[in-house]
């Protein structure tokens, strides 16, 4: 089994990618965070908002799980494995997001 490595960037070379203008597919995960968060402020017009951590989190998380689970074919063992997560934590996750029992 190996770890993980942080993301690497996606093929640059796709007609899709060459539409997307300023935010690409070719930045890393971590860049297209950083690319949203600063357009979600930006957005804010100088106002605070309450629970940004929670709302990224729900973003991100939500989809990594969704495409987990198919990629394992909804095996949580093998998920949870993957995700470096204890299989009743992965649990708790996946009915947080209605991801229970969800066929891809």
């Amino acid at each position: 089994m190996t770890r993980a490595e942080p993301l690497s960037p996606l093929d640059t070379d796709t007609a899709a990618n060459d539409e997307q203008g300023a935010m690409t597919s070719q930045s890393g995960l971590r860049d297209a965070v950083t690319a949203c968060v600063q357009q979600y402020l930006a957005e804010l017009d100088g106002q605070l908002s309450t629970d940004v951590y929670q709302m990224v989190l729900a973003e991100v998380e939500a989809p990594l799980l969704e495409e987990i689970m198919q990629y394992t074919r909804n095996n949580q063992t093998k998920a949870s494995i993957m995700l470096g997560l204890n299989r009743g934590t992965l649990r708790k996750k996946l009915k947080q997001y209605g991801l229970i029992g969800k066929k891809g």
